[in-house]
């Protein structure tokens, strides 16, 4: 999350991103000062694995899972991608684009920038532009979502400024997929699960959240976050396993919905007078508005955690406990659904990171739009295997 427009109030540390890898096993930082990444293995801590203060006023910084690929861009440079091996301390490969970059989304298989009206399509493995969208509906927020399913490989943006219209686009395929009317207010948040069959959306409005099958565009499930208030969905993201999706905004409250199918029951006869008045009420809704009966029929949060503080932006995730999913489940299915605050942590110095080296090449082309970037060495980079995080970055190539 680009929180470069809250730099004045960030304090000390005046952070300006951040953003959990794909699987929700480290946090990026980045900061005027540099970039960190922490481990996520313990919740009594937070562990900081790397600090890099060789580039400064870093307003992005995405990490490919657990490798040591990852994609930066800073204030200074707005405009300009670089491709990194953090923990060698050298830099792969460098594009530029014609608009300052909003956001960058990777899996294993693609790499995604956002401007505010266009997205640019990277094969990972050679960082060659493959798809390039133009002409997107102004997308100053660089809203969008990329699935981390190499099967299920969608890419998520708005379809237009003024209602909440979704385009959903097959990476792999490079072809649009869908067009899904979410919202009837501009759309402030979209996640994708893991495995890229579940779209996740929320309006600027904040009261409803919705969930979509992919690529059918089917609406499966609809919470209501509340009813008294308009706020700004900050983040959404589900667990790893698809049950839960969490939802966090500017105000002090992050809420936990449980996705699930509630089975019907075989209708009984009312035996006292209230089970008589809610029998009505229930056959009433036919009668009633169609707003208030979907009011009926949204859901509400499972659970829900109280911030120490509001009116800022930030993330959420959901993960696991030594890898469990039984542990989370057992911890959203206890009888109290107040979940407390475990523990607060603040990123701290560490010792500066090694240099980014870099060297000069021609380069291979330049895209229509301005994005213009080398050709990799497709043998060696086709060899590495995508699917092991220890492997090393899943390109070869230097630009300038």
């Amino acid at each position: 999350m680009n929180l470069a427009s809250q730099s004045g109030e960030a304090g000390a540390s005046q952070l300006l991103f951040a953003n959990f890898n794909q699987d929700v096993t480290s946090l990026a930082v980045g900061s005027k000062s540099g970039y960190k990444f922490f481990s996520l293995s313990s919740v009594d801590k937070l562990e900081q694995i790397y600090e890099c203060t060789d580039t400064e006023d870093v307003c992005i910084v995405e990490r490919l899972f657990s490798s040591s690929l990852v994609a930066i861009v800073s204030l200074k440079a707005p405009r300009k991608l670089k491709v990194c091996h953090f923990k060698k301390g050298t830099e792969i490969c460098n594009y530029s684009y014609s608009n300052t970059i909003l956001a960058v989304r990777l899996n294993r298989q693609r790499l995604v920038v956002c401007l505010e009206e266009s997205l640019y399509i990277h094969n990972i493995r050679d960082m060659k532009v493959l798809h390039t969208i133009r002409e997107t509906p102004p997308n100053p927020a660089g809203l969008c979502a990329l699935s981390i399913n190499n099967d299920n490989c969608y890419l998520a943006y708005p379809g237009s400024a003024t209602i909440g219209e979704v385009q959903v686009f097959d990476t792999i395929n490079l072809r649009a997929a869908n067009m899904i009317p979410a919202h009837d207010s501009p759309l402030a948040a979209l996640a994708f699960d893991a495995s890229g069959t579940k779209l996740a959306t929320a309006s600027e409005k904040g009261t409803v959240i919705r969930v979509f099958s992919i690529p059918e565009g089917q609406k499966l499930f609809e919470f209501r976050r509340g009813v008294k208030r308009c706020v700004s969905i900050c983040s959404l993201a589900f667990s790893m396993d698809g049950m839960f999706l969490s939802a966090s905004s500017n105000t002090e409250t992050v809420h936990i919905f449980k996705l699930e199918t509630v089975k019907e029951k075989p209708q009984e006869e009312p035996t006292t007078w209230t089970g008589y008045f809610g029998k009505v009420l229930m056959a009433s809704t036919s009668y009633l508005p169609s707003q208030v009966t979907e009011m009926f029929n949204q859901g509400r949060a499972f659970a829900t955690v109280r911030l120490p503080f509001c009116g800022h932006k930030n993330i959420c995730a959901l993960a696991t406990l030594d890898g469990s999913m039984e542990t989370t489940n057992e911890i959203l299915d206890s009888t109290s659904h107040d979940c407390p605050l475990v523990a607060q942590a603040y990123g701290t110095a560490a010792a500066k990171g090694a240099p980014v080296l870099s060297s000069p090449t021609a380069l291979a082309y330049t895209d229509e739009l301005g994005a213009a970037g080398g050709a990799g060495l497709e043998d060696e980079a086709s060899a590495l295997r995508l699917e092991e995080d220890s492997e090393q970055p899943p390109m070869i190539l230097r630009t300038d």
